[in-house]
């Protein structure tokens, strides 16, 4: 006993900072466990169950099932969801889940989920849409489930086309047109133009994509811009858009893109013109995977352009007006298009020049170059880490130039070509 109690100052010491550890580690495991934590994943538990029976009920076309995981004294919800999957009933879905990100509880028996809502339609989707929803939920007394009292677009989300009206369903060879409010015929005459559009798309892009488009046809201007969670004012003039371009590049590879086409603006447009667009927009589709945010805007516009160009022999003045008027006019654009000028919202003359400039450049390349380096050039700037250097690289390594000979050259070209 003696002996035991002759400990050293280090050891005591020692002792003691074992012991603290030991303690720091009971107090940290208890932190991790908290209550409130071990409630907050339960609830999470319960609510992704919750969207599991809502996401079978979708797939079965079951409006017993969608309805039961619905709030029963929510009578507005359980009408606009009633409606929401009666207008569902034709779109071939393949799958419907849910991702639940977080949940926050709001005192006993109420939360709020925020969660990715993915989808895919049967023989279109190589990879799901996904959709930020945020969901209000209520824990039911009697049977403790989760109920949904409130369905609604994350902040800043779009919606979703079946949230607009029964959603009509027309199968092209290369193309599913979704419509809301539209008729059959028209519906009709722009699968024909998408189906055109995907064989001219493959033609001049080699690289392996799921060449089919899917277009979603909205009965109005306000509506399209609901889809794309943007003010309706930016797309007023515009007929038509592709999804992965909104707020910039850089999804996933293999994501599932979206034509949305401005009814009333497309609609004024001849069918030449309306060729032009939904084969500039597929282009968007197939070259998604190669696109990354180190890509600028003349080159994927301008790429877009390009191939639904590639087979027409049009004067270049008549394909750049706006651009013509400038250089025969002495304003011969110093360089090539910023990002900010392909802006939707800004002057229309302005944005019809960068699109243009965008254009032209593509097209210098491929008469100096050939079409084998402007593909190569695309998925060179594309593969690149980040923006910068990135067209600065693929010009040196593919082209043999450097920026400054190629904005003069583009220029000459201009000149030559529109003066």
């Amino acid at each position: 006993m003696a002996v035991q109690r002759r400990e050293t100052g280090c050891e005591l010491a020692r002792a003691r900072r074992a012991a603290g550890a030991v303690l720091a580690g009971l107090l940290f495991a208890s932190a991790c466990t908290s209550p409130g934590d071990s409630a907050r994943d339960t609830a999470a538990q319960e609510i992704r169950a919750t969207l599991d029976r809502r996401a079978t009920a979708v797939l079965n076309h079951d409006p017993a099932g969608y309805l039961a995981v619905l709030a029963p004294k929510a009578a507005a919800l359980r009408a606009a969801q009633r409606a929401e999957l009666a207008n569902l009933a034709d779109v071939p879905l393949k799958s419907w889940s849910y991702d639940v990100k977080t949940v926050t509880p709001h005192g006993t028996g109420r939360a709020t989920a925020d969660v990715d809502l993915r989808y895919r339609i049967k023989g279109y989707d190589r990879a799901p849409v996904s959709a930020a929803r945020t969901l209000e939920l209520a824990r039911d007394g009697a049977d403790g489930r989760w109920y949904i009292a409130a369905d609604r677009p994350a902040e800043g989300a779009a919606g979703q086309l079946w949230q607009q009206g029964d959603v009509q369903v027309v199968r092209g060879s290369h193309s599913l047109v979704l419509g809301v409010g539209r008729s059959d015929a028209e519906l009709r005459r722009i699968a024909g133009t998408a189906d055109r559009a995907v064989p001219a798309v493959s033609a001049a892009w080699p690289e392996s994509w799921v060449r089919r488009v899917v277009v979603l046809v909205p009965d109005s201007v306000e509506d399209m811009a609901g889809l794309l969670g943007s003010p309706e004012a930016s797309y007023r003039g515009i007929a038509a858009v592709t999804t992965g371009e909104v707020g910039g590049s850089g999804r996933a590879p293999g994501a599932a893109d979206r034509v949305i086409v401005n009814p009333q603006a497309y609609a004024m447009l001849g069918a030449f013109g309306q060729q032009i667009v939904l084969t500039h927009e597929t282009t968007h589709v197939a070259t998604r995977v190669r696109t990354s945010p180190a890509t600028p805007v003349w080159l994927s516009e301008g790429f877009a352009d390009w191939v639904a160009y590639r087979d027409e022999s049009r004067p270049a003045g008549l394909v750049a007006p706006e651009l013509a008027e400038a250089v025969r006019g002495g304003e011969l654009p110093a360089e090539l298009p910023v990002d900010a000028d392909f802006g939707f919202g800004g002057a229309a003359g302005k944005l019809a020049r960068a699109y243009e400039g965008g254009w032209m450049a593509c097209e210098l390349i491929e008469d100096r170059w050939g079409e084998e380096k402007l593909i190569a050039f695309y998925k060179a700037v594309g593969g690149h880490p980040g923006r910068d250097g990135a067209v600065e690289q693929a010009l040196h390594t593919v082209l043999g130039t450097t920026p400054q000979e190629f904005t003069a050259s583009w220029r000459d070209y201009l000149a030559a070509r529109l003066g």
